[in-house]
């Protein structure tokens, strides 16, 4: 019966399943904690919560994850990683010339190092001292002691700031300015942009684009009154957030705001939106659709275009939500339904389907992580099929498991009875083996008290005993 598969268990210590046909095997050890299984060339290995790894013999890849979403490492020809909470991360990068690889580290805020192909190496030693480049979207940063000195730059443009962010200066080409933050500051760059500010935020003028075709003025008199003037738009806004309106002509879109964000309605080609919070909201632009009941009570999200539809249903934000994505091209979909903290069902683009019960985590984080290192651990009851009748269900951690295959039907509550049905054969099994009886087409074997002999007799035969210890063996791992 090798051929056909194996399945032991004796729960909740071992659970062993081996599909040679399918290159499958899986062995849990007690219940969801443990486990190890091999599929094709992928093999994983979780002590869950604290180590999941997947490892990939076909590309040379590998993958893990420890105490999800703590931290995590990946391992590939081109790429090595590992990274702690995304503030501790060591990467290595092999793409371009794999003898020579290319490496930075980052303690973040506290230690950065790491090599520019423009600038070269550098090194942060946050805040006594330090240097990077093309990072935080500045091309060069460099501090001493911070806040009391750093200096930046970026297109051209140079920032030293002193005790930051209180005073600073501003030099480029052609381009001078300086701040006594919140007091007063100014900035200007000749044929391009003129900014200042009085007691921030109460005062703010600024105007940007001067050296393109849609140069803007912006000023804000916080919060009496605020303007936007351009070519392609003009905007006001009058005793922020009560009144203000927008027209942009370039767009051809138009908005009115009152009591900002609670009534805004807007109108033109690309977008529109009626909002009027927290009773009714609904923004259409393109091929999206939202809309908002009784906010946040109720929210519906539509996507629809030739080649992809997505429809979601939300209650309360996570507490329940169900969504259906759609390929028109290849006929497939996708589901995702869920209520905290009760359920959780997915279907995917093969037609299977699963349920499980409970889903604390899963409505509010859709992850991967949680799914792999710590959603087996809470889910008392899982059930999986599709549209050709093959399912399978546990209960409990494989307490109650029941598998079909087609015609092929397995299960087991253990430790009272295990049923097994494949090929016309069936195989039933009381408390481990204190009673069994095995059916084929022709003949049946019965043991009895986990005696080391059979009793075997043709369908239309009575009884007789037989001395078959060795065969007993043999298959006695099989339950």
């Amino acid at each position: 019966m090798e051929e056909n598969g194996t399945i032991f268990t004796f729960w909740p210590l071992v659970d062993y399943r081996k599909s040679p046909e399918t290159g499958f095997s899986n062995l849990s050890i007690l219940g969801p904690l443990i486990k190890i299984q091999q599929q094709d060339t992928v093999r994983t290995t979780a002590v869950r919560p604290f180590v999941y790894r997947t490892v990939d013999e076909s590309d040379q890849s590998a993958a893990t994850s420890y105490l999800y979403p703590l931290a995590s490492s990946r391992q590939a020809p081109d790429v090595s990683t590992f990274q702690a909470l995304k503030l501790f991360q060591v990467n290595t990068f092999r793409k371009d010339e794999p003898d020579k690889a290319k490496s930075d580290s980052m303690l973040f805020p506290f230690y950065i190092r790491g090599k520019s192909d423009t600038y070269g190496q550098y090194t942060s030693v946050f805040p006594v001292y330090g240097t990077l480049y093309e990072r935080l979207w500045r091309d060069e940063i460099h501090y001493t002691l911070f806040p009391l000195y750093s200096r930046t730059v970026k297109k051209g443009t140079t920032t030293r700031n002193y005790l930051y962010p209180f005073f600073s200066t501003i030099e480029g080409e052609h381009e001078s300015g300086g701040q006594f933050w919140p007091l007063y500051g100014r900035a200007e760059k000749e044929g391009s942009y003129k900014r200042s500010f009085v007691l921030w935020p109460f005062y703010l003028h600024e105007h940007t684009g001067l050296d393109t075709d849609n140069p803007t003025e912006r000023l804000t008199v916080f919060p009496l009154y605020s303007k936007t003037e351009s070519p392609r738009v003009s905007s006001r806004t009058y005793l922020w957030p009560f009144i203000g309106w927008t027209s942009d002509r370039g767009a051809k879109q138009e908005e009115r705001r009152y009591f900002w964000p609670l009534v805004t309605t807007e109108t033109g080609d690309k977008r529109q939106v009626k909002r009027y919070l927290p009773i009714f909201s609904e923004e259409q632009s393109g091929e999206t659709l939202k809309r908002w009941y009784l906010w946040p009570l109720y929210r519906h999200d539509e996507i629809n275009s030739d080649t992809y539809g997505r429809e979601r249903d939300r209650v309360l934000f996570f507490l329940y939500s169900d969504s259906l994505e759609r390929w028109p091209a290849d006929g497939a979909e996708r589901r995702r339904t869920a209520l905290w903290p009760l359920f959780l069902f997915n279907s995917d683009t093969r037609g299977v389907k699963q349920f499980s019960f409970p889903a604390p985590v899963e409505p509010l984080l859709a992850q991967d992580g949680i799914e792999q290192s710590w959603a087996p651990l809470w889910r008392i009851y899982i059930q999986r099929w599709n549209d050709a009748g093959d399912s399978t269900v546990s209960f409990l951690w494989n307490l109650y498991w029941h598998e079909r295959r087609g015609d092929d039907l397995a299960y087991e509550l253990f430790p009272l009875v295990m049923y097994r049905s494949q090929g016309g054969h069936s195989d039933v099994s009381v408390l481990k083996g204190l009673v069994r009886l095995r059916t084929g087409k022709e003949m049946k074997t019965l043991n009895l008290f986990w005696l080391p002999f059979d009793m075997k007799w043709r369908v239309a035969d009575k009884p007789e005993v037989v001395q078959e210890s060795t065969m007993l063996n043999s298959e006695r791992s099989e339950p």
